[in-house]
């Protein structure tokens, strides 16, 4: 996933920035202003004029100047010639590139201990990772007043205006188009420093939550793992449930494995249990005891509700910027209509689309029929859509670790990955010199680069006795966030348009490439049939979690003063509606909580929903570009750029994103 995008600056578009507290200038020094500057420049130039006087307006605070200064700046910045904005463009991205791009390579190194696993994490690092300069940066394109330059001679545009008049654009219009966007909102750096401490906060929380899996006991006192296991919640507890399926004796770990769940996002966890290998602990009775016997008992004092106080220490920064964006006054509305650029009612139209699909419903009875038994509630990890299904842990870390024993094994093989996938042995030479690979801390993720001068990073978890299959499984999804990311940097025609439409995007296109792990490592590869089912139960089941998160959030503007507990309880409530909705039909069973496990909740603040939207959209897009020119076409697609959605899929597939080519083929397979 992109860690980045919640560290970097938010590029949101909107069209009027009066934040509370912040005096505007009078309607009639505005139109003087641009009346003055139509009479200089001729009545050609006045729609240009006024939409450049108001938007410099909006954002005009009264450290800025008075109304002179205002008609000052006007009169002599404002550009009528085309060549004099072409210049200004060229000279204002190539600016914004260098300097956003060296200030993220500064935050990269920050918080880098905290984030990579080389050595413990010491009081002068928790400190240096809370300086982000980046929001410095955009007080000074104001304060130099380099952002009104931009804003007088240059459209600041709305979804709406995209949508309209997008199709008719060219490339420099749509670069021109998304580097104003850098200035759409104004939002002092202070706000922009907390929402950064709140969320690297909550980064080393979920960074750090590790359960030894090793030290679980069965409610007969039994150990029911392998010495050694550790593992992260969420995505190392479900990926070691999804394993077990091929385990003869599977099924009581997996309970066991669940229980664990339970008892995190209840907060019922014994506080002392995290990451400890000196106590052992049984999940179903909750009982803690010493590691060697005679010691002192440790104590069986339940965490405190931290996993839903750091929740709202995220709610409560990020909605310090509501004053700053009127068009998008709450953080809920920055994220679909601004950032996604999909509203959030269409994007739930499209989950509920799949989570009440009659689909789900036979590939349920399909799942049952395979298993032998009624489904339980954490078979929404059932795994068995693909060959990894049918495999060992074991024989798939061993293949693995064969492999690559440690990091720098997996990373001088990068190129023969490549090429294995479809990439020609020169492209694949040139992207992975562009990618380098770090020990995570975390379960890991994708750091793309800002500037074309720098390399994007991979980050994943590689134990001591190298590199296992989970390891893998992440770092070959990461590794498809990092092609994505050099092809739509380093391959760009315009700086500006760097990246795609939005993170459901880049999580499509990562799934196109962590489909194929299996394959990497010479095991028989999927048919579309798999691909489809594998697909459907994966979005059936990210989408139940997804719509938790959004409904989370919509809970937290109703509940602004609530309290970690309420919070904690809120959430339990709104994963039981959303399971006996739309997986209890399915199941048998009501009242489950598990849909509130994901760690995306604590630091990653209304992610969730871009995966299930990239599943749908890689399963369009895996249709289109699947086959022997896939290298060929992954890259084509990548370099479209920061289009609108339904734009950059028009010119992907030939077609606008929609779940029913998934549900169809889904349908056939069942």
């Amino acid at each position: 996933m992109r860690w980045s995008l919640f560290l970097c600056v938010l590029c949101l578009p909107a069209p009027a920035i009066l934040a509370a507290g912040r005096r505007a200038l009078s309607s009639e020094v505005i139109e003087a202003t641009a009346a003055a500057l139509v009479e200089r420049h001729g009545e050609q130039h006045a729609p240009a004029i006024r939409r450049g006087v108001r938007q410099v307006a909006e954002r005009w605070w009264a450290e800025d100047g008075d109304a002179e200064a205002f008609r000052a700046f006007c009169l002599q910045h404002f550009l009528p010639e085309p060549e004099q904005r072409r210049v200004a463009f060229e000279r204002l991205e190539l600016a914004l590139e260098q300097a956003a791009g060296h200030l993220h390579e500064i935050r990269r190194t920050l918080t880098e201990p905290l984030e990579l696993d080389r050595g413990p994490i010491l009081p002068v690092d928790r400190l240096l990772a809370r300086i982000d300069l980046g929001g410095h940066l955009d007080e000074s394109l104001f304060e130099t007043q380099v952002a009104f330059l931009a804003l007088l001679n240059f459209p600041v545009h709305t979804l709406g205006d995209r949508l309209r008049e997008g199709p008719q654009w060219s490339r420099e219009a749509w670069a021109r188009s998304r580097l104003m966007d850098r200035f759409a909102l104004r939002v002092p750096a202070e706000v922009r420093q907390r929402i950064t401490q709140a969320l690297t906060a909550a980064g080393e929380y979920v960074d750090t939550y590790n359960i030894r899996l090793d030290r679980v006991l069965a409610a007969d006192g039994r150990r029911l793992f392998p010495e050694g296991l550790r593992l992260i919640s969420h995505w190392g507890l479900r990926d070691e449930l999804a394993a077990r399926y091929a385990d003869p004796e599977g099924l009581e770990r997996q309970r066991t494995i669940q229980r664990i769940m339970q008892r995190i996002v209840r907060q019922e966890i014994p506080a002392v249990v995290v990451d400890n290998p000196e106590v052992l602990w049984c999940p179903e009775t909750n009982e803690v005891r010493p590691r060697e016997p005679g010691a002192p008992a440790p104590s069986a004092a339940r965490e405190p509700d931290t996993r839903y106080a750091r929740i709202l220490e995220v709610f409560r920064a990020v909605r310090e910027e509501d004053p700053y964006a009127p068009s998008a006054p709450t953080y809920i509305a920055r994220r679909f209509e601004l950032e996604r650029e999909l509203s959030e009612e269409e994007v739930e139209r499209l989950l509920v689309e799949i989570l009440a699909s009659e689909e789900v419903r036979l590939a349920a009875r399909e799942i049952e029929r395979r298993l032998g038994r009624p489904l339980e509630p954490f078979d929404i990890w059932y795994p068995g859509f693909t060959a990894r299904g049918n495999l060992a842990e074991e024989v798939l870390d061993r293949a693995v670790r064969e492999r690559y024993p440690d990091i720098e094994s997996f990373e001088r093989d990068l190129p023969g990955i490549l090429e294995r996938l479809g990439f020609a042995s020169e492209r694949a030479r040139w992207l992975a010199e562009r990618i380098v690979v770090d020990p995570a801390r975390g379960a890991g993720h994708a750091l793309g680069a800002v500037r074309r001068e720098d390399r994007a990073h991979l980050r994943t978890r590689v134990g001591p006795q190298g590199m296992d299959y989970k390891g893998f499984h992440i770092a070959i999804h990461e590794l498809g966030h990092n092609v994505e990311q050099v092809f739509s940097l380093h391959g760009m025609d315009y700086w500006s348009l760097a990246g795609v439409p939005n993170s459901a995007f880049t999580e499509a296109l990562a799934f196109l490439f962590q489909e194929r792990d299996l394959e990497l490592l010479g095991f028989a590869a999927p048919d579309e049939g798999q691909r489809a089912l594998a697909a459907l139960w994966a979005a059936y089941e990210i989408g139940g979690v997804a719509l938790v998160d959004m409904r989370l959030w919509r809970w937290l503007y109703a509940h602004p003063e609530a309290s970690p507990a309420q919070l904690r309880e809120a959430t339990l409530a709104l994963a039981r509606e959303v399971w006996n909705e739309y997986f209890a039909p399915a199941f048998g069973v009501r009242d489950q909580e598990l849909l509130a496990v994901y760690s995306h909740m604590i630091a990653y603040a209304l992610y969730l929903p871009d995966y299930p939207l990239g599943h749908v959209i890689a399963f369009q897009l895996g249709e289109a570009i699947r086959g022997e020119r896939f290298g060929a076409e992954f890259e084509r697609v990548c370099r479209q750029g920061r289009l609108t959605p339904q734009a950059w899929m028009q010119g992907a597939v030939g077609e606008e994103l929609s779940a029913k080519a998934l549900l169809r083929a889904a349908r056939r397979a069942l």
